[in-house]
């Protein structure tokens, strides 16, 4: 599956769209990251722990974009965007949109 933030592929023709599909994914801070982020935070630098977290909530967010757009018959994915948004104290929903295409050579 090609997914890219473009309108178009270089090289490529899109051939028939298909609609838009999303995948998301809501994340809890977890106690002992909190403690040590929060130790980082006094003393500076890069939170690690939240990276971590947040790469992961991306990966799950695009792989359920993917499977979306594989149920539609779709091989690529164009205009992809990431949009995130705290849903309670403490937990936030990642998600990941964009239009399911077929393209061609």
């Amino acid at each position: 599956m090609i997914i890219v933030t473009s309108d178009e592929i270089p090289g490529k023709k899109i051939v028939k769209t298909l609609g838009l599909v999303r995948g998301n994914t809501i994340r809890a801070r977890h106690l002992g990251k909190d403690i040590l982020a929060g130790f980082r935070n006094v003393v500076g630098g890069e939170i690690h722990e939240y990276v971590k977290l947040l790469a992961e909530a991306r990966e799950q967010a695009i792989d359920r974009m993917v499977d979306e757009a594989e149920k539609l018959g779709a091989n690529a994915i164009v205009c992809t965007r990431f949009a995130t948004s705290e849903v309670m104290s403490g937990a936030a929903e990642l998600m990941v949109y964009g239009t399911a295409v077929i393209i061609e050579e």
